[in-house]
């Protein structure tokens, strides 16, 4: 059976969890692929809103396993917060989550690192979540890294006080005021330790590969956005992994030739978080608007999302990177009262009008292009058939899957799962 992939479009936050979610009845298998704790995966069902950051969005449903895949990095304090919120609402994780022993663990100085490297650029700061992210992933292609197998070893304790020690040292280079009590932090690192070791640790790239040859269904669940891929998306603010569909061949020992459906999230409007070039962004009414009804804060950081309109060059871009098939609109109802729309269908680059994503879209380079639509009154969130929707909607769908040439099979139009309308 083939891998189904589902990505983010943009620069995160586009509600993948959500979709996830909705599409897991389908599947055997929900396994995430890469990146860590930076990931806030949003879900809303029976009126309870939830927030995963590392365990696969499949969690709730009884029938699925959950994989958390060898190209994700884990921090095991993070990681018990999320369990210990689960065993609140009486989920039993521990029949349905494996570990890929091949998985790198984030341990409290690589948090440490992350807070002093931040504090050092100054102005030119990147807008880190300071999750210990980015070190972390640097020691893994470093060859430093301590991965979930470890754990299973006798000196797994002698190998994190050579690494932990060699942070300590990086961290005094940087010559920063970074005030910490690592005794502190490692008392609750180490017994977040013993329960990570309780879960199921398994060999995964072979796991996945026998689960496909039994016929079983496998969704491949990303985080953070393609916008922000460490290749292809807009460096250096961008994340430390790969975000696109090739990062779930790496990130779970998945085959090019057995990916099948690519799920490519996107929001009818676009956001960003933190630093970085956004040729869209508003500064007006409409922009706090989107930000005021969106609720756009970061379900991980919990800051303000930059918000502006659609960027349909940098979608292109996006969907040619990962080979889409089928896209999903997430927050239609944002956009209702707007008598207005823009769309982003080209940019002024350097006094040429282009419509490819170029290599520098800072504000001196690029200027954006938009096409105008009609906007719609309509209440979508009370909506549960495409029929329903208003013309104004149906046209702005039209014409994305137009410029687009993939279409539009979902359209959320509220963030509880049942506010999910699938179109033919």
């Amino acid at each position: 059976m083939a891998v189904d992939l589902l990505l983010g479009l943009q620069w995160g936050d586009e509600g993948k969890g959500k979709i996830v979610d909705v599409l897991t009845k389908n599947y055997n298998i929900i396994a995430r692929f890469q990146g860590g704790p930076n990931a806030g995966h949003t879900l809303v069902f029976n009126g309870k809103k939830h927030v995963l950051h590392t365990i696969p969005s499949g969690i709730f449903h009884d029938d699925a396993t959950n994989l958390v895949g060898n190209g994700v990095v884990i921090d095991p304090v993070i990681f018990k917060g999320e369990l210990d919120k689960l065993e609140e609402q009486d989920i039993d994780y521990r029949k349905s989550l494996l570990i890929s022993r091949k998985a790198h663990i984030i341990l409290p100085t690589h948090r440490l690192l992350d807070a002093a490297s931040e504090a050092a650029k100054g102005k030119a700061k990147i807008g880190s979540t300071l999750k210990g992210i980015g070190p972390t992933y640097m020691d893994k292609t470093g060859r430093n890294g301590i991965r979930v197998g470890d754990l299973e070893l006798s000196d797994w304790k002698e190998r994190y006080r050579t690494l932990a020690d060699k942070h300590e040292s990086m961290i005094a280079f940087y010559n920063v005021e970074i005030e910490y009590d690592l005794a502190n932090l490692e008392e609750e690192f180490f017994k977040a330790i013993d329960v990570l070791k309780s879960l199921t640790f398994i060999d995964s790239e072979e796991y996945v590969y026998q689960a496909q040859k039994s016929g079983k269904t496998i969704l491949a669940e990303g985080a953070q956005g393609s916008l922000l891929d460490i290749d292809f998306g807009t460096y250096p603010f961008v994340t430390s992994s790969n975000t696109t569909a090739a990062g779930a061949c790496t990130g779970l020992g998945v085959a090019p030739n057995k990916i099948g459906e690519v799920f490519g999230i996107f929001k009818a409007y676009t956001t960003r978080v933190g630093s970085g070039p956004f040729p869209t962004e508003l500064f007006d009414e409409d922009g706090e608007t989107m930000g005021r009804v969106g609720h756009e804060f970061g379900a991980t950081t919990g800051r303000r999302r930059r918000c502006g309109w659609l960027d349909l060059v940098a979608l292109k871009y996006a969907c040619q990177v990962n080979g889409v098939t089928q896209l999903n609109m997430m927050k239609g109802d944002v956009l209702s009262g707007f008598k207005t729309l823009k769309v982003c269908t080209a940019y002024k680059y350097k006094g040429e009008v282009i419509e490819h994503l170029p290599y520098n879209i800072e504000p001196e380079n690029v200027e954006p292009v938009y096409t105008e639509m009609k906007g719609w009154e309509a209440d979508l969130t009370t909506m549960t058939d495409a029929s329903q929707f208003p013309k104004e909607l149906n046209d702005y769908i039209n014409f994305l899957e137009k410029e687009l040439e993939i279409p539009i099979t979902i359209v959320s139009v509220g963030p509880d799962r049942k506010q999910t309308i699938f179109r033919n």
